[in-house]
């Protein structure tokens, strides 16, 4: 039995019932057959089995009032899974679906994302199982008090910087930071997605959707192409979404679906600038529902439990959560002309869709390097913090982009040196793997 099959038969035996973990860890080991035939010290020094455990997962009890001064008792969770290349870094998870597994998964990813990012920082996640919807400011307000309370002892600017995820925005951030430094007795950058005027960066509300269209738009570039006149589908209607949708404005393409828990809007005549204030005034301070955009716009569709796969488009981001594409969706896709893919939410493909991308040569950027834009402006927002200083926008856009850039060339050239050019799945999984790796052999056995 090969070294990379005894480590998956180790993994599955010791998390059974984690299926997102699982998926991610055969994702990345199975990428990485030619890497190992090169390099034999990994095997030597066990960092296959060493790099699939987290250093730290912390569990924990968050009981809170709500406006009935009703005892409420929710999960909290931090994953700090591998510091070898920095304080550990990743987001907050606010909703129901959160559970131990799912956090494993998503700290694994963020370990990987983070190396290609090219600064120095480790992996980890975390959350809760509280859901912030349908909540008043003030129970969003306790819980996080209450969340932090217990958090606050394992985080700090060299330890480990939280930010946020699904279901955690600037409002959570701010009730987070407020409890740290209340508890802490200091102002420091413990928390990324802080907003402008305390120290957040300018960009950070815009990374990820902006960076997995910069991605969308490096990899039409490797054929002679832009990302102008390209119709493109899109997932979700949060954060990320609503800025791919910026973005791909910008670039001259057209956005003409979005989505949420409760179905998706097929546009045709696109989401413009216009449409896309009403979608932020609705999702991020009125919180309502995708449906509402249908019922103010004319000609738009709201179909109900739809997501945007059966859509013709050249280019599809999808956006909101992981495994929200699968293989007959992937299929789809194919069929009605789409030939890029751009992954602004983490692992939203499954298997057999991540297989049929690959099979009909689809420009597939996989979460860890299509959305790393996300963490990477947290990074550079830390950088600022150290300083108590903060760039101007122009400043962060700049190396922001040229990051983006610098990501998509490192996971081509990577495939490309290992013998698989245009997969962009093996370049990232090998190129995040071999700097993580290189750094715990030179850490020795911690």
């Amino acid at each position: 039995m090969s070294y990379i099959s005894d480590v998956l038969e180790i993994v599955h035996r010791r998390n059974p019932n984690e299926r997102e973990f699982l998926q991610a860890v055969h994702e990345v080991l199975e990428s990485l057959k030619p890497v190992l035939d090169r390099r034999p010290e990994y095997e030597k020094h066990k960092i296959l089995e060493r790099i699939v455990e987290p250093e730290r997962a912390i569990q924990f009890r968050v009981p809170w009032f709500d406006d009935n001064n009703e005892i409420q008792v929710n999960r909290g969770y931090r994953i700090e899974f591998n510091s070898a290349l920095g304080p550990y870094k990743g987001g907050l998870r606010f909703h129901p679906t959160v559970y131990l597994g799912l956090l494993k998964f998503l700290a694994f990813e963020q370990t990987f994302k983070n190396s290609l990012t090219t600064l120095m920082m480790g992996g980890a996640k975390g959350g809760s199982d509280f859901d912030p919807k349908g909540k008043s400011d003030t129970e969003v307000m306790r819980f996080c008090q209450s969340f932090m309370t217990e958090l606050w002892r394992h985080i700090g600017p060299a330890t480990d910087v939280p930010a946020g995820d699904i279901g955690v925005g600037g409002r959570e951030i701010g009730f987070l930071f407020g409890q740290w430094k209340r508890l802490q007795n200091e102002f420091n950058g413990v928390l990324t997605g802080k907003a402008p005027n305390w120290g957040g960066s300018f960009l950070r509300p815009e990374a990820t959707g902006y960076g997995a269209t910069y991605f969308a738009e490096e990899m039409l570039k490797t054929r002679g192409e832009t990302m102008k006149g390209k119709i493109c589908t899109v997932s979700g209607s949060g954060n990320v979404a609503q800025y791919t949708v910026e973005k791909v404005n910008q670039l001259g393409g057209k956005c003409v679906t979005l989505s949420d828990s409760n179905g998706m809007i097929y546009d045709k005549d696109g989401v413009n600038a216009e449409k896309l204030a009403f979608i932020m005034e609705l999702k991020n301070v009125k919180r309502g529902r995708i449906k509402e955009y249908a019922d103010k716009y004319k000609g738009v569709q709201f179909m109900e439990g739809k997501r945007p796969w059966a859509v013709p488009c050249q280019c599809a981001f999808p956006s909101a959560t992981e495994n929200e594409i699968g293989g007959e969706d992937a299929k789809m896709l194919v069929k009605n002309g789409c030939y890029v893919v751009s992954e602004g939410a983490n692992m939203p493909s499954e298997p057999a869709a991540i297989n049929c991308f690959l099979e009909n040569k689809i420009l597939y950027g996989p979460g860890k390097a299509a959305n790393a834009g996300g963490v990477m402006c947290s990074g550079l927002e830390m950088a600022q913090n150290s300083q108590f200083t903060r760039w101007h926008r122009d400043v962060v856009e700049e190396k922001f982009h040229q990051i983006m850039v610098d990501i998509h060339e490192n996971v081509c050239s990577t495939a490309k040196e290992y013998g698989a050019a245009g997969n962009y799945v093996v370049g990232a999984n090998i190129a995040g793997f071999i700097k993580v790796a290189d750094a715990m052999i030179d850490q020795g056995l911690v």
